[in-house]
């Protein structure tokens, strides 16, 4: 019997010709379907992605319209899903990642307006059949991914006597095992852990403002750490009841600790712009405690990095990422750091304001002026592949998924085709 009869083969050619002209296709596996991808550290291992910008510039997949807000994009089952405000308040939207059609929209509070610009900050976090999503006063809501059918929905900001941040609650969800944590405020209540399922209070961490960082898992001497970057400073949070491990005070202007720690080879990386710095944290348990040291410290005006409101990444021995000069001031520099020494390998001075993840060797940058950036992640120097404007003004990382670029700005979401 012939493995395929004269339909099967028309089948095959007419997917392989439908791929050729650009129509995306996604793997049902979990990509980025998180704030900064799979681990929360904005890196993802892909390869075979664009090395060298096209000829007649990049394939825009779709765009389709949408609202205004800083949430970024995250990608899972074949739906993208983000939030903005619209004419129905805060909401959150899945869309058909293959071809940018709404699947649902839920609102979840009023429209969010404030001085910094308006609409919800926080980016959902999408974990099995559900979406966590966090609102700018500090609703946190549980949606079925399906549907958008609103599970449950808890003020945990209001419920913690807690006051929402001057900017707005910025905290990405963060799933663990059966918990949700974001941060909140408020006397041992910075940083919540709720029930997945229902949403009830489970544990509460932290005296002080929730700051502008969302929490991050870190795996830290073969044990996991909740990981907080509070408006006192940075914290180690046993996830299973709360227990706070290890503290580290980091102050910085305005509460404006903003980036996510990350992991680099065992020890903690935190940064803050307002010309604060940045801080390479030793965390080592001895016995039933643990300790912290400073393996190196860039701070104040002459700070080798200083995060404004970008998490660096760290690839191959080296920090990539945003260095703000003055207190949020027009000057960015996007800079390379030796994770072991603290020493500035190269700076690409004046780059300007953006946001970056790293992919493929690659650096993968949104800026502010709407540009579409992608840099070779090296040490030896600044070696630029691409550029080009594809959107409008965006603060948002781009989020890749399957060899495809999902971003957003204060009107539309794109996808871009980034696979060779």
């Amino acid at each position: 019997m012939p493995l395929l009869d004269k339909t099967g083969c028309l089948l095959i050619l007419m997917s392989l010709f439908l791929l050729g002209n650009g129509t995306l296709t996604l793997a049902d596996s979990p990509t980025w379907s998180q704030f900064l991808g799979p681990h929360r550290n904005g890196v993802i291992e892909t390869k075979d992605l664009l090395s060298k910008w096209p000829a007649t510039g990049l394939d825009v997949v779709w765009r389709v319209d949408g609202g205004v807000g800083m949430s970024a994009v995250a990608v899972s089952d074949g739906r993208a899903v983000t939030m903005w405000n619209s004419d129905r308040g805060q909401v959150v939207t899945a869309l058909n990642a293959m071809d940018g059609s709404v699947q649902w929209t839920t609102p979840l509070a009023p429209s969010y307006e404030n001085a910094m610009g308006d609409g919800p900050r926080a980016t959902p976090t999408i974990d099995g059949q559900h979406v966590f999503a966090y609102t700018g006063e500090g609703i946190l809501a549980c949606l079925d991914l399906s549907t958008g059918k609103k599970l449950w929905s808890k003020p945990v900001v209001r419920e913690m006597s807690g006051r929402p941040a001057v900017y707005g609650m910025t905290s990405s969800p963060l799933v663990v095992d059966d918990l949700v944590i974001v941060t909140a405020g408020g006397q041992g209540k910075a940083v919540v852990a709720v029930d997945r399922k229902d949403g009830s209070i489970r544990w509460t961490a932290v005296d002080g403002m929730s700051a502008y960082s969302s929490p991050a898992l870190l795996n830290l001497g073969g044990e996991s750490h909740v990981v907080a970057f509070t408006a006192g400073g940075v914290t180690g949070i046993r996830p299973s009841d709360g227990e706070e491990l290890w503290s580290y005070p980091f102050k910085t202007p305005y509460d404006c600790n903003n980036a996510t720690p990350i992991a680099v080879d065992g020890k903690v990386f935190i940064s803050a712009g307002e010309n604060h710095g940045c801080v390479m944290l030793q965390v080592t348990q001895q016995g039933n405690r643990y300790t912290v040291d400073e393996a190196w410290a860039s701070v104040d005006v002459k700070s080798v990095m200083r995060n404004e409101w970008q998490t660096s990444v760290f690839v191959d021995g080296y920090l990539y990422g945003f260095d703000n000069v003055g207190s949020a001031g027009p000057v960015t520099h996007l800079t390379c750091v030796n994770a072991t020494t603290g020493e500035v390998v190269w700076r690409k001075t004046r780059f300007g304001k953006g946001n970056l993840v790293a992919a493929d060797g690659k650096l993968w940058i949104t800026t502010m002026a709407g540009e579409f950036v992608v840099v070779q992640a090296t040490s030896e120097e600044y070696s630029e592949l691409g550029r080009q404007s594809v959107f409008g003004k965006t603060r948002q990382n781009v989020s890749l998924a399957d060899g495809y670029a999902f971003v957003r700005d204060d009107s539309q979401v794109i996808c871009i085709k980034v696979k060779q």
